[in-house]
């Protein structure tokens, strides 16, 4: 069985809970380590229990307190060469034996789960999203996509459930308060990822098989949680896609932890 939470998504910092019956593990730790141990609490999972740390990129709000989290409770991470360099100055010191390195788009297992990195397009060094395999079930995590091509939307397809990014409304970046370099670096091509191409990408994996999908990473100043959900419900109900029927679309809150999904 998988079990799935989202601890904390958003702009303001993300931590990810993934389980099969044997191993857990989180993937990145963008909050204090206090505030994850206690939304692991929450869903009756102990900290000290964690097998292994993920790390999507090494941005703030995704590896804030990896290197804490590791030390308190003698956790192995997981990150690939450019993210480790990247992130190095942030999470402090680290333990050899804890240090462990994975190669985007090659395959490896933690323990009883399959995972398969691949790249994603971000303005990070070397940033991933994760599929992740066990008793032959898919469930992927992909946030932090400028844009969508045909072998990122390949990675996500046969999933039980994907965890993708809704960032931001088109409207309200261009009308808000942030400097014009930041509106284009979130807009471009390896910014963030807009409601309305999160529900033409969602719109896609329903007609590929998949129906269960959290929109994640929204951003506190140019989005909100009804908003993201009732644009990508309209697009989708315009393409003939019954929400809560074809599909169900559900949004992880920046600062509340999920439900425990299990497949």
């Amino acid at each position: 069985m998988i079990s799935f939470c989202s601890l904390f998504s958003g702009s303001s910092g993300n931590a990810i809970y993934l389980a099969s019956d044997r191993t857990k593990i989180l993937i990145d730790c963008g909050v204090s380590g206090k505030r994850i141990a206690a939304s692991l609490t929450n869903i009756d999972v102990k900290a000290s229990e964690i097998d292994a740390i993920l790390v999507t990129h090494e941005h703030r709000d995704h590896a804030y307190a990896v290197g804490i989290m590791s030390r308190r409770y003698d956790i192995p991470i997981y990150a690939n060469q450019q993210t480790w360099e990247g992130m190095q100055h942030l999470i402090g010191k680290i333990k050899e034996e804890n240090r462990r390195y994975l190669y985007t788009c090659k395959d490896f297992c933690i323990q009883d789960i399959g995972i398969h990195p691949f790249a994603i397009p971000h303005d990070a060094a070397e940033p991933v999203g994760y599929n992740f395999y066990i008793n032959n079930k898919k469930v992927t995590l992909a946030t932090d996509i400028g844009h969508v091509n045909n072998e990122l939307a390949s990675r996500l397809e046969g999933s039980e459930m994907v965890l993708i990014e809704s960032n931001h409304d088109l409207e309200m970046l261009k009308c808000g308060p942030y400097p014009y370099y930041l509106k284009q670096r979130i807009m471009g091509e390896n910014g963030h990822l807009s409601n309305e191409a999160a529900g033409e990408l969602i719109a896609h994996m329903v007609e590929k098989g998949t129906n269960q999908f959290l929109l994640g990473h929204l951003s506190k100043e140019n989005n909100f949680p009804q908003l993201a959900y009732q644009t990508v419900y309209n697009i989708l109900q315009s393409r003939g896609i019954k929400v809560g029927q074809d599909a169900i679309i559900e949004v992880a809150e920046r600062n509340s932890t999920s439900k425990v999904y299990r497949f």
